[in-house]
């Protein structure tokens, strides 16, 4: 995030590059940084004829090496963006001979999403020399909650731990659609206000009370009457709460609890750092460990292993995934 900024600094300083090469599994930043450029290189009367935007299956290199080459006309820089570049891949190595003479008074951007050149190669070191190379990394699933409070924040807003887990556990690491998710409760609630689980769930539809976030605390819990309320609305509502997603959930869950039971230094620091999670939740596997010892932790996660390939429809195509659901939790908690 720190590179994005200095980035989006030195463009408004005008500290421009002739190539900007963006890269990488998260397309959230990728779209962002082009968007920024799009937007601000040009003003609104350069752009009719300084600016295009290309895609990336329409033409060949030999075509953006032929508009980058082209002069600005009443402007100090011309732009270009091609988008969907990955299409390219094949022949994106070609670009390295353009890269290393690259036209000054051109602004060249790069969309090459969900994937990254080879940096052993030609076009990667002399990217390196000329222009910007900028590489799109995606969240762990356990980044994502501080991603969401780092966004948040400089636009007045803050929010719960149990609400920001809400939307990863439902939306998963995908940054662009929480972030969509995000600008809906911007414009719906009033600044300096805090999200929570009740404002995701009147708004965005995320059951504060039946979700994966409230069963893996019912289970850590013991809570076999709530675990079993919540694995029967799972069982009612399939296409929303996917078996898949909750094995996976627990399994992570249990995997931690796990290195947990390892831990010789158990404080609070010590375990949200060992186990990269919030300090707000070190209490439940604090509570979970002390509910599940060391060797049940272990045969729990055997078993999430088998349901896992079971949830994937592999020796089960029969049986419905809420039967599915309801007899893992039967072997968890017995």
């Amino acid at each position: 995030m720190d590179e994005v900024k200095q980035l989006v600094t030195d463009i408004k300083n005008r500290n421009l590059k002739p190539i900007y090469f963006l890269m990488g599994e998260e397309p959230y930043y990728i779209d962002r940084i082009s968007d920024f450029i799009e937007e601000t290189v040009l003003t609104e009367e350069e752009r009719g004829f300084n600016q295009m935007v290309l895609y990336g299956r329409d033409i060949s290199i030999e075509d953006i090496v032929s508009n980058a080459k082209r002069y600005p006309m009443m402007a100090e820089y011309q732009v270009v963006i091609v988008k969907e570049a990955q299409d390219l891949s094949r022949t994106i190595e070609k670009l390295a001979s353009y890269a290393e003479n690259p036209q000054t008074t051109t602004v060249l951007v790069i969309n090459y999403k969900y994937k990254k050149i080879d940096k052993r190669k030609a076009l990667y070191k002399t990217l390196k020399k000329t222009g910007i190379v900028y590489e799109s990394k995606k969240l762990y699933e356990n980044q994502v909650a501080d991603w969401i409070r780092r966004v948040l924040s400089p636009k007045g807003y803050s929010i719960t731990p149990k609400a920001a887990q809400m939307l990863v556990e439902f939306l998963g690491t995908d940054l662009s659609k929480i972030n969509n998710e995000l600008e809906k409760l911007q414009i719906i609630l009033p600044k300096d206000s805090q999200i929570s689980p009740d404002a995701i769930e009147k708004n965005i539809g995320i059951s504060k009370d039946y979700n994966n976030f409230e069963l893996r605390k019912a289970i850590g819990d013991r809570d076999a009457v709530k675990a079993y309320k919540i694995v029967n609305y799972f069982a009612d509502n399939p296409k929303d709460n996917p078996m898949v997603v909750t094995v996976s959930l627990l399994f992570n869950f249990f995997s931690q609890l796990l290195h947990f039971h390892g831990l010789k230094d158990k404080t609070p620091r010590s375990v949200a750092s060992a186990l990269k999670i919030n300090p707000y939740f070190v209490n439940e596997y604090v509570t979970a460990a002390r509910n599940y010892p060391m060797r049940k932790v272990s045969t729990i996660v055997s078993t999430l292993r088998t349901f896992d390939v079971k949830s994937k429809g592999v020796g089960a195509n029969a049986v419905p995934q809420g039967d599915l659901l309801k007899e893992l939790l039967v072997r968890i908690l017995n």
